[in-house]
């Protein structure tokens, strides 16, 4: 069970590194961009913590695609960047692959 709460934090850390790395406006905002490289390093810490026990395919499977939901909801909200149909689309299946990833793969 640890091993999916480290890979949350990582999941959390990614999110808050790109988050951080928009709003850095291309590291011309040192500070913002020296938080996102902080954020992207405790990322992979915690990543490779929960790659102990969690196959790496199925690992990587949630970690990039919560992620890349996450990181697109956070562009709608927080960027006002469209969206469409097609987006929601996408979404929908990256979603559905995570659950297939994870019902049709067995952990260590």
């Amino acid at each position: 069970m640890k091993e999916y709460i480290y890979l949350l934090i990582a999941i959390i850390g990614e999110l808050i590194g790109t988050t951080l790395l928009k709003a850095s406006d291309g590291f011309s905002k040192l500070f913002l961009g020296m938080l996102a490289l902080f954020s992207y390093a405790s990322c992979y810490f915690f990543f490779s913590k929960c790659l102990k026990t969690i196959n790496l395919g199925v690992a990587y499977a949630i970690w990039s695609g919560v992620g890349i939901v996450i990181t697109t909801v956070i562009g709608i909200i927080l960027w006002k960047e469209k969206n469409n149909l097609i987006t929601i689309l996408a979404i929908i299946m990256i979603i559905i692959g995570i659950i297939l990833l994870n019902l049709t793969t067995t952990n260590k």
